[in-house]
């Protein structure tokens, strides 16, 4: 590896931010230097992370009738897609995945709402829901339910919410080849009044909808910028129906680089492995681990089968890691 690069990585596994340029040099590394920039991540990782790795689960509350036109969802109603679609879900039927997640050793239960936003009614029947979450004490409740108002979110906490999920999606010089029913600015100050409500924040996107690794670096440096708490990272796998399906898969090495440079960017915040990465990772979905991410998203995804948290439980252990909650070291 190249003695500037050699730099770059001994300052961040310091705790020095590395910046854009700095970044970019990283990414277009050759591949012969792969080794060395997962390596650096996993010590990044283990300085700043510890060797705990995260479990969380999400449940498809309410599932279709979107009108957005985010062009990787199935759940659009612009897009001629197999995703189901119903209404909310029975509040026994929430409490009893968060209670079989828990059972499985997972840390963080999502609801999941589709839509621009949740209903005010439905936002009474969930808070009603995470009072009973909060007090069974057995998950940490976590909801993703689109662009609410500070006065609705301050709600949520007060009725037990701990983490709000309100992805960013990509850099916000790509979001208008991504969604153009709504703005990027949109997403951001969702983001920014969870945060004011005092919730924990997770944030992140879909890496592989045509974006460079210029992009991709813009983006793990806004959620640096943010200062989230968890940021999930996605791969793209494209639905049928979708204006993103036939988007050409990343190389595996691709994304692994991407994920490294995630963690060497973001050396503080928990880095989640989530949606696409059976598709496109395959037998090889651990080397994340090896990447220095310290969070799964385990179970079946929105409208897509996901990995058993057993299978997960088992690629964490094999990788010499423990299941846990991971939190920043002092």
């Amino acid at each position: 590896m190249d003695q500037s690069l050699e730099t770059i990585l001994k300052r961040a596994v310091d705790g020095v931010p590395v910046t854009f340029d700095e970044a970019l040099g990283l990414a277009e590394a050759g591949p012969e230097d792969l080794p060395a920039l997962m390596a650096c991540a996993r010590k990044i990782r283990e300085t700043f992370r510890g060797d705990a790795v995260s479990l969380c689960a999400i449940i498809n509350a309410k599932s279709g009738r979107c009108g957005e036109d985010c062009g990787f969802c199935a759940q659009s109603t612009r897009f001629k897609t197999d995703a189901a679609s119903y209404p909310l879900i029975p509040e026994e039927t929430i409490l009893k995945g968060s209670e079989k997640s828990a059972q499985e050793g997972v840390s963080f239960f999502c609801i999941v709402t589709s839509g621009k936003r949740a209903t005010a009614q439905e936002l009474e029947k969930i808070g009603v829901t995470l009072r009973r979450m909060r007090d069974a004490g057995q998950v940490r409740p976590c909801a993703s339910l689109g662009t609410l108002e500070l006065e609705e979110l301050v709600a949520l906490k007060q009725a037990g919410l701990i983490r709000y999920h309100h992805n960013i999606e990509t850099a916000r010089s790509y979001y208008e080849s991504v969604c153009t029913s709504h703005a990027y600015e949109d997403r951001l100050h969702t983001v920014l009044r969870a945060k004011k409500a005092g919730l924990e924040i997770c944030c992140g996107g879909i890496i592989g909808m045509g974006e460079t690794l210029a992009q991709r670096i813009e983006m793990a440096i806004a959620l640096r910028d943010l200062e989230v708490t968890s940021i999930p990272l996605n791969i793209l796998n494209p639905i049928e129906g979708t204006p993103m399906f036939g988007t050409d898969p990343l190389s595996r090495e691709e994304i692994f680089k991407t994920f490294a440079l995630f963690r060497i960017i973001n050396p503080t915040a928990e880095i989640r492995a989530c949606a696409g990465r059976e598709v496109n990772l395959k037998d090889e979905q651990g080397k994340l681990l090896d990447a220095g991410i310290d969070g799964l998203l385990t179970g079946d995804y929105l409208t897509t089968t996901g990995t058993s948290p057993e299978e997960d439980r088992d690629m964490i252990t094999a990788r010499g890691l423990k299941i846990g909650t991971p939190s920043t070291l002092p």
